[in-house]
């Protein structure tokens, strides 16, 4: 009878460990059903996409979709590139300098030539082509520029300003009526949040995207010095949100400040179109606005983005033709229809409808597309969380001398 039972035992944990096994197949092979990882690092949107793929799947049956979200997801992905542990799907960004490394290294399929890149805009794909060969698939474009409460801008006679001049008014006649003018996050780990006005201040002062990188990427090394007009223009810029935050600025976070605008205890948020989301479910009381960076003269206004979901392939993926096919969903007017109703960001999916919605973000979507907006400096660096972290140690500290030396550092290393 031990023995029996000690057989049966025996037998159970065997069954057991079948089905773990079968369970960590990725390919599921073991429910008859192709199983793909899709890796998002969009968590503002992460609902909506979540119910795009349940979508896919009743559509496709035979295809089940593993969705991973996690925190600080580029690190993540990083990690596991380099361990050879590739989702099969990921939304990447291919203007940035790991995206071109690992596409010129084989990570991604070549999608040149794929049927569903002409539900897109044409040229959408081709922008960020490396070697004339597709390995992503934009679907909308980012775009930074500044959220503003629009009801009480209303109510206290304020506008959207034209120039730049006219935003330092704006600001100085916030303080007046004892409102708070901006919502920052001046930590390091949220220094992403002001590359884009960073980035922008810099292409009004040079005059545009391409000139900025002249002056800070592809200048002599040590060139940046604050002696410098158009250095110390630009530090004038970053002053104008060094000294008018709210009062726990140094220790809030992305959340913190997007429920702090939504709540209307802060005029201003710099931030991107991406943030829309993330304030509309905080349920403000107010309308809001977003408006471009101004220029120095009226008219010279800039915006400042890129692809924002855009997904590619990986190229040892095991269930490549149903990656193919969630990618192709995708670019389908059912999926990105439900995407934009809820993000707002700028499609590149022809079929969706637009017109007249999100006028939210409108002053900025308006530019996109255009010759007012250019791609993130980023695309022509070899790295930029630093250039977040001294963005904000200036905005926390303002010092023009470190800020320079900061920026040769940065750049310095790129340069030949």
């Amino acid at each position: 009878m031990k023995i029996a039972k000690r057989l049966a035992i025996v037998g159970s944990m065997l069954g057991a460990l079948g089905i773990l096994v079968a369970c960590g197949n990725g390919d599921g092979e073991s429910s008859g059903k192709a199983e793909i990882e899709f890796f998002n690092q969009k968590k503002e949107i992460q609902g909506t996409l979540d119910e795009i793929i349940k979508d896919f799947e009743k559509e496709n049956p035979d295809i089940k979709v593993k969705f991973t979200n996690v925190p600080d997801p580029g690190t993540v992905l990083k990690t596991r590139i380099s361990s050879g542990d590739i989702p099969d799907v990921i939304n990447t960004y291919p203007m940035n300098v790991d995206f071109k490394e690992w596409a010129k290294n084989g990570i991604f399929e070549d999608l040149t030539g794929k049927e569903y890149l002409n539900n897109l805009t044409e040229g959408a794909a081709e922008a960020y082509a490396l070697d004339d060969k597709v390995y992503n698939v934009p679907l909308t474009s980012n775009a930074s520029g500044i959220y503003y409460n629009k009801t009480k801008f209303e109510e206290l006679g304020l506008e959207a300003p034209k120039t730049f001049a006219e935003f330092e008014t704006l600001v100085n006649t916030i303080k007046d009526e004892k409102e708070v003018p901006f919502a920052l996050a001046l930590t390091q780990s949220e220094g992403w949040m002001l590359m884009g006005y960073h980035q922008l201040a810099w292409a009004v002062e040079t005059g545009g995207g391409t000139a900025a990188n002249e002056a800070l990427r592809f200048s002599p090394k040590g060139a940046i010095k604050p002696s410098d007009p158009v250095f110390n223009a630009v530090a004038d810029k970053l002053d104008l949100l060094a000294n008018n935050p709210q009062k726990n600025a140094r220790g809030a976070s992305y959340d913190d400040v997007v429920a702090l605008f939504a709540k209307g205890e802060a005029l201003m948020l710099p931030n991107g179109t991406w943030a829309l989301p993330a304030i509309n479910n905080q349920n403000p009381e107010f309308e809001i606005g977003m408006f471009p960076f101004p220029g120095n003269n009226e008219g010279e206004e800039l915006v400042v983005g890129g692809a924002d979901l855009a997904v590619s392939i990986n190229e040892s993926s095991k269930n490549k033709e149903a990656a193919n096919k969630f990618v192709e969903y995708l670019t389908t007017k059912e999926a990105m229809q439900k995407y934009y109703d809820v993000d707002g960001a700028p499609t590149s999916v022809k079929s969706v409808e637009t017109e007249g919605k999100f006028p939210e973000t409108e002053g900025v979507t308006q530019h996109v597309f255009t010759d007012k907006q250019f791609i993130w400096l980023n695309s022509e660096w070899t790295s930029e969380v630093d250039f977040h972290y001294l963005t904000v140690d200036y905005v926390s500290d303002p010092n023009r001398d470190k800020l320079a030396a900061s920026l040769n550092s940065f750049f310095d290393p790129m340069k030949e």
